[in-house]
This record gives C-alpha cells, sequence and structure tokens, in this order.
C-alpha cells in the first residue's frame, strides 16, 4: 500500500491519518510542535485548564465517524454530553436571553424576552433548514473544484433553488428582514463570527449555522474539548499511524510535477502522497518555494482573529454557564472597526466560556477559569501589548457594569492571547482562526481546493482550505480528501 506524509497534526491531519490507515495506507505524521491537535490543546496556569482555542463542540457524529472508519464503537472510546443551554446572552438595557435546547423551553423564553411570536421563528429555522439540506452534500461535504461535483443530482437539485439560499442578501439584512426586535437580529447576526466573518458582509446562506446549533444541539466532551485531540491521535497511533513530533517539514519534495516526499531538518522520507494540514499560504511560501502561490491565497480577505484573557476566578457565578455572551451596543461598528480599520472596538461583543460549569476538575473548589475571548482583526503588526492593556480595561468594566460585580478583584491568574501569539503557536497565516473570512457569496469558491492541478498526489485539508474552519468543516475536509485519494486506486 501507498506510503502517506501527513504535514501537521491538527485535528483535520489526524482525521486524515485515522480515514487513510483504516484503508490500510501506510501513515506518518510530521508536526512543529511536541504535541497533537494544533488549536485543539489546553492551558493549565496554578490549578486552573483552560482550553487554548475552539471551546464549542457541535456535530459530535463526525468524530464517531472517525471510529467507524476504523471497525469501532466510539461510544467505548469518546464520551460526550448534550448541553441543556446552548448559551447565556446579556444586553447593556438588562435584557438577558437563555437559549435552551429543549425547543418548546427555547420558543416560551423567547416568546417572553423578545416579545416575539414562536411561528416567527420556527419559519426562520424552517427555512435555514431548507438551506441545509439543498447545500450540504455539495458545499460542504463534496469538492468545490471537481467536475463530478457539478454532475450529482443534488447539485442540479441545489441550482434549480438557488433563490432559497440568500445568497445576494447579507445575513444581517435577512435577519433584519425577519425579525424587529433588534436583540434578535444582533443574537442571530452573531452566528457569523463561527467562521470569522461579518454578518454585514457574509451571504444569508450562512444562517444554516443557527440551523445545526439549534436542530443538533451543542455538546461538551466528558473530559474537555482537548480530549477530542488526544482520543484520535491514540486511536491513530493504534492504526499504525507513525507521529513525529518537534520535527517541521521544510519542503515539499516533487519531481516531473508530482510529489516525491517531505523534507524536514532530520532527513527526507520518501512518499507516494502528501497531506498538508498546514495553512495553505504557508505551504506555498515555506514548502513548495518554487511554485507559485495561487492568487486566491493571497489576495482572499482573513478571517477574524482573537485576543484571549485566561483568567482563574476566585468565585462562582450560578448566572452564566458554559458558553455566555455579552453584546456591544454598536454592532455593526464593531465589524467595521475588524475588517475595515483592523482596529478593536471600545465596546466589544464579550464570549465567556467556564468549562467548569461542566468539568470540575478544570478550576478549584468555589472557584471559575474564564476563558474571555474578544473578536479582533488578523494580525498586520498592530502594537499588540498596547491594545491587549487597554481592551483589558474595556472588557473589565464591560462585565462589571453588565453582571453588577467587581470581576478585576477576583483574578487569580492570569494569560493574555493575542494574533500574534495565534500566528506564532499554531502558525495560522496572520492569526487568522479560519483562513479566510466568508465576506463574500463567492467565498466557498474562492477557497483553496482540496488538491492542486499542479503538483500530483498533493492534498490539503484543515481550516484554510475548502469547506473552512472550525472542528466540524475541518473533519469534513478529512474527508473529502480520503474520498478522491479512495477514488483514484
Amino acid at each position: 500500500m501507498k506510503d502517506v506524509s501527513i504535514i501537521g497534526s491538527g485535528i483535520a491531519g489526524i482525521a486524515t491519518s485515522i480515514r487513510l490507515a483504516s484503508k490500510g495506507y501506510k501513515v506518518k505524521v510530521f508536526e512543529h510542535n511536541n504535541y497533537p491537535g494544533g488549536k485543539i490543546n489546553s492551558i493549565e496556569l496554578d490549578g486552573y485548564k483552560f482550553n487554548y482555542g475552539p471551546q464549542l463542540l457541535t456535530l459530535p457524529n463526525l468524530i464517531d465517524e472517525l471510529y467507524k472508519c476504523a471497525g469501532l464503537d466510539p461510544k467505548r472510546y469518546f464520551k460526550y454530553k448534550r448541553k441543556d443551554i446552548h448559551c447565556v446572552y446579556f444586553w447593556k438595557d438588562g435584557t438577558v436571553f437563555t437559549a435552551y435546547d429543549d425547543k418548546e423551553r427555547y420558543l416560551k423564553e423567547f416568546q417572553s424576552t423578545f416579545d416575539v411570536d414562536s411561528k416567527t421563528v420556527e419559519k426562520y429555522f424552517i427555512k435555514s433548514k431548507k438551506k441545509y439540506n439543498l447545500t450540504n452534500k455539495v458545499f460542504l461535504e463534496s469538492s468545490l473544484h471537481k467536475l463530478s461535483t457539478y454532475l450529482s443530482l443534488e447539485t442540479v437539485r441545489s441550482m434549480m433553488q438557488l433563490w432559497r439560499l440568500d445568497i445576494n442578501k447579507s445575513l444581517h439584512s435577512l435577519n433584519q428582514k425577519s425579525f424587529k426586535n433588534q436583540h434578535v437580529v444582533q443574537m442571530f447576526d452573531r452566528y457569523a463570527t463561527y467562521n470569522g466573518s461579518s454578518p454585514y458582509k457574509t451571504p444569508g446562506i450562512m444562517s444554516i449555522i443557527q440551523h445545526l446549533e439549534h436542530s443538533f444541539g451543542t455538546y461538551i466532551p466528558d473530559e474537555g474539548m482537548d480530549s477530542i485531540a488526544k482520543h484520535l491521535y491514540n486511536l491513530a497511533n493504534d492504526l499504525g499511524v507513525e507521529f513525529f513530533f518537534n520535527e517541521a517539514i521544510e519542503e515539499i519534495l516533487t519531481k516531473n510535477n508530482q510529489v516525491i516526499g517531505v523534507r524536514s531538518a532530520k532527513k527526507e522520507i520518501t512518499s507516494d502522497i502528501v497531506v498538508s494540514n498546514m495553512d495553505v499560504y504557508h505551504t506555498y511560501n515555506k514548502l513548495l518555494p518554487h511554485l507559485d502561490t495561487p492568487i486566491n491565497v493571497i489576495k482572499n480577505e482573513r478571517s477574524s482573529s482573537a485576543l484571549i484573557f485566561y483568567w482563574g476566578i476566585n468565585g462562582t457565578f450560578p448566572n452564566l454557564d458554559l458558553h455566555n455572551i455579552i453584546f456591544s451596543s454598536n454592532y455593526k461598528k464593531e465589524f467595521d472597526k475588524i475588517f475595515r480599520e483592523k482596529d478593536i472596538s471600545d465596546d466589544p461583543t464579550i464570549y465567556i466560556n467556564i468549562s467548569k460549569k461542566d468539568i470540575k476538575d478544570h478550576a478549584p473548589k468555589d472557584k471559575e477559569n474564564w476563558y474571555v475571548m474578544i473578536n479582533v482583526p488578523w494580525n498586520e503588526d498592530q502594537n499588540w501589548d498596547i491594545k491587549k492593556s487597554q481592551l483589558r480595561k474595556n472588557v473589565i468594566n464591560k462585565i462589571n457594569a453588565t453582571l453588577s460585580i467587581d470581576i478585576n478583584s477576583l483574578i487569580e491568574t492570569e494569560k493574555i492571547i493575542t494574533p500574534k501569539n495565534i500566528s506564532n503557536d499554531t502558525l495560522s497565516y496572520k492569526g487568522a482562526l479560519y483562513g479566510s473570512s466568508s465576506n463574500s457569496k463567492l467565498s466557498a469558491f474562492l477557497r483553496h481546493p482540496n488538491f492542486t492541478n499542479k503538483l500530483k498526489n498533493l492534498y490539503f485539508v484543515g481550516g484554510s482550505v475548502h469547506p473552512g474552519g472550525g472542528i466540524p468543516l475541518c473533519l469534513l475536509s478529512a474527508k473529502i480528501v480520503d474520498d478522491i485519494i479512495s477514488s483514484k486506486d
């Protein structure tokens, strides 16, 4: 069977290794860090444990599928639970909304909080579900750059109903037309940030994200988010995948327009197939010096990044859950700052994740671990030391005013991560969390394909290529590459 070299052990790289090893391929994975998982990692500070990157688990069936590929029962290895509450939302005027998983309770809470008829909400979600059903097989589970995709029945069906997809209006315009209550509009606009985009630019088709969360639920692994990478790494190991840590790949070796292997600082490795889980920009610029970087990779607008405060809090807050949002008063201004001015609003939206709510050993008794994240622009050499200092003051003032507390006096330990740190730690180009943004109706087509016609047997997975960033889409990129490779053998 063929030899495969995978560059990077992010979630997509590990998933690809599992899929190919399950079919008998001999797989080696090379990672520049000393741990697997990429952004799915953890930080420990003075008895507090925090997730480094992703905080939200949706569509865990995609993880289960990897165990099934190996002929195993996923319930025996990776365990998770469905959350009763998706998120708790707060506004400056004192409005608080708890988004329950139970649909009847959700609609009841929606109507009592926002005075919006439940039928209006249900109608919105029905439309979002139709969009998802029309596009899922085409845009998320298949390559958009293969002719066979466009000859399928699913694609023909989707193309005939393009008018249902709201691709010619922004997500904000769609929400503004659907709801009069501005808190509801802002809450539904927020889902654009799930792929690092602006609700005022990303097309209305992105309402499928609301459908995924509302219909399929949100989850948390029993052992925390970082256990996703640990369990899949163990599965890959059991399948015979070899991992080489602290061994960055320096070049993808080619001959006669096809890959023949990779080279690290330690050795050359002959490979029939090479899969890059490295950011696609760096893959071309660092590993393929004799190949021109595709123009879209250079010109595509970056997704937003994040500035994160990891706080060990001496106290507990029953009014907060795992996921919490404190909204800005002017959402439009906030996104203009990010995408137009490459700056941070003085009144940012604040996301607070407290995994201690579900996993008790993530903080000492009667204390909580607060992961406090702000959406910010990608790294353009802004002075992050100055910006994080000013932002810290604004965030603390906003939390204090909204929750009627003095959070600064409760912070026992702290670590701050900027886009520059994210760029250095994870080799994400400019610290963008999701590669390129989805601020265009053509974004899905402008993302780099999962392969290149310039070099035979070179493939790409991860958040910087099709179908996009976030755990579910990264896992789907691995599935797409597996399908393409398998179809050739």
